[in-house]
């Protein structure tokens, strides 16, 4: 496994990090609006945790959203086999406003930090996100930060980020306050994470970055042959690509030229789609969901950044492709 220095945090994580999104199951928020993923159980979540720990794999990332805490519980259940202090720890808070009149309301922020601690078994959390930039009003965001703040000076908090699926977004707020880390959305088909200034950002800064989303939720991979049937609760049901034959298509014929690329390595594709986001980004890690053992055996694979040549080739493949 690979490791890097997470920007100015000065914590060592490896390169590829676990993403536990799917260990809480389907789910919904607001109107029925689907956050989860189905078909993941919890025996699978425990076993790759185990595994991942084995591989390597020391930054884990949740959020109390995925499955209302679901995903938080089951890590909390490891710490009899795992040493706490091994693991760089991340979640997030407010994504989901509940009842509440915006996102980021000072109760329902206390409230969730608090019901982390608990569902994480834990009393220290390395790293917390705000999980998305919809502040509605800049005094909310300010608001929010007050009182994380408290959790920071009590030691309890140790870094805090800020992500979105939007750069553009980020960038309105990351220079409001001195974040230690970012988490965007990105993959090869985008290229919104340099053209919204904020890689150049990141550098400047020597700020930490974890990409999420890295294979589009497994459309990048070329393994849709047909538009698949996803179950009730499951985010996927938003994304109209997966229901596009023309798309699922140009992912295959994608596919088969990174098969060919890359043909050296165990894992081709999944080496040709995650390589390109680390050729650019020395403080930076991508965060690859891992459903099952198998799915850990091939992270562990993963983690050499791409050629600039290289990288370059891919993006340009997904890109054109995409478009026509």
């Amino acid at each position: 496994m690979k490791y890097i220095k997470l920007g100015k945090t000065d914590e060592t994580v490896s390169t590829i990090s676990l993403g536990t999104w799917a260990f809480g199951g389907p789910g919904t928020v607001g109107k029925n609006i689907p956050v989860g993923w189905a078909n993941q159980s919890k025996d699978d979540s425990i076993n790759v945790l185990r595994k991942a720990f084995d591989a390597g794999i020391n930054h884990w990332d949740t959020a109390d959203v995925y499955g209302d805490g679901i995903s938080e519980k089951i890590i909390g259940e490891v710490w009899k086999d795992i040493s706490r202090s091994s693991i760089f720890l991340a979640t997030k808070v407010g994504w989901d406003m509940g009842e509440y009149e915006h996102f980021y309301h000072p109760k329902l922020i206390k409230k969730n930090i608090d019901r982390s601690f608990k569902n994480l078994n834990t009393d220290y959390i390395d790293l917390l996100y705000l999980h998305h930039c919809n502040f509605k009003e800049e005094k909310h965001f300010f608001d929010a930060i007050k009182i994380i703040d408290g959790y920071q000076k009590n030691g309890k908090i140790r870094f805090l980020g800020i992500s979105d699926w939007d750069c553009i977004k980020i960038m309105k707020y990351i220079d409001k306050y001195n974040f230690d880390v970012v988490q965007p959305y990105r993959n090869v088909m985008d290229s919104d994470y340099k053209s919204s200034g904020l890689k150049q950002y990141i550098s400047l800064n020597n700020l930490g970055v974890c990409f999420f989303s890295p294979i589009k939720h497994g459309l990048l991979t070329g393994k849709y042959l047909t538009p698949p049937t996803f179950q009730k609760g499951d985010h996927r049901l938003k994304i109209k690509d997966f229901f596009d034959q023309k798309i699922l298509n140009c992912m295959l014929e994608n596919k088969k030229e990174l098969v060919r690329k890359f043909s050296y390595h165990p894992n081709p594709v999944l080496h040709g789609l995650i390589g390109p986001l680390l050729e650019d980004s020395p403080t930076g890690c991508v965060l690859l969901g891992q459903r099952n053992t198998k799915q850990v055996g091939v992270a562990k694979t993963l983690g050499d950044a791409l050629s600039k040549e290289d990288s370059d080739w891919v993006k340009n493949l997904y890109r054109m492709n995409h478009l026509k």
